[in-house]
């Protein structure tokens, strides 16, 4: 089980890794709509109990609202 938790780490940092990278370049309003729809994500998970929906409907939400507030 030991290996199978360090895999688990190993490839959670690397793509924590390449994400960050990833998102150098992104304007401001992109960002704030990444992070709109992750914060939505997570508020539709917890208030559906996981469902999928929710966690869908809470991003795409989140995703329109990070957009207008991450306008210049």
């Amino acid at each position: 089980m030991n290996i199978i938790r360090q895999t688990s780490l190993i490839v959670l940092l690397a793509t924590t890794l390449m994400v960050t990278a990833g998102c150098s370049n992104m304007s401001s309003r992109d960002k704030s709509t990444a992070a709109g729809a992750g914060i939505g994500a997570v508020g539709g998970a917890i208030l559906t109990g996981g469902s999928a929906v929710g966690t869908v409907g809470g991003a795409a939400v989140g995703g329109v609202i990070g957009n207008q507030v991450g306008k210049d």
